[in-house]
């Protein structure tokens, strides 16, 4: 089974400086349904791990998180897209958890709930967070250039890049402009014989 892991808020939908509270505020990004359309078709299996503080810091309740996740099922089965899971961690941060990225707990609950090894499980996201607690599990981590990073752009320009050095960015992890450049590099890798 080839599985992959992305986050939500900046790689799959617009980012927001407070939260992404309602279905109303949930906006998908430019191409990035599309991309997760085009590696389910080309044999991979998507889920999200994603941090949801919003519920923790009593902003927006579990309601209000299923409509989320009710819009982006139905953007995505629109343009023939699917994730299978969503892994998600309530917690705020004062609370010490070990799902809270960057823990590493969430990608663990993956990789527990789909019986693979971790590091055949990319772990795709825009924060260094994601990519940090992908990369304490043990998944190849994948730094996409929007939301979070977008800033980045300007290190590294366009296209996709390792051995960029950015504080904190384990050392290897593979940048990409957005997911449809992570789409186009991951779907052009030979497949695995074994």
């Amino acid at each position: 089974m080839k599985l992959l892991i992305l986050d939500r808020d900046g790689t799959l939908n617009r980012s927001r400086d407070d939260y992404v509270a309602s279905a109303d505020e949930w906006e998908a990004l430019p191409g990035a349904l599309e991309a997760v359309a085009r590696l389910n078709h080309g044999g991979w299996r998507v889920v999200l791990a994603t941090n949801q503080s919003g519920i923790g810091r009593g902003l927006f309740d579990m309601a209000s998180l299923n409509a989320i996740h009710a819009k982006m099922h139905r953007a995505l089965a629109a343009v023939g897209g699917r994730v299978e899971a969503i892994f998600f961690c309530p917690h705020a941060p004062e609370d010490g958890c070990h799902c809270r990225k960057p823990e590493p707990g969430l990608f663990e609950q993956v990789g527990d709930r789909f019986g693979l090894p971790l590091e055949e499980i990319p772990a795709v996201g825009n924060a260094l967070r994601h990519v940090q607690a992908g990369a304490a599990a043990g998944c190849p981590p994948h730094l996409l250039l929007t939301g979070k990073s977008e800033h980045l752009r300007e290190v590294v320009g366009d296209g996709d890049a390792t051995g960029v050095a950015v504080a904190g960015l384990p050392p290897d992890c593979r940048l990409h402009t957005d997911l449809s450049a992570f789409a186009d590099w991951l779907l052009a890798q030979p497949v695995p014989t074994t």
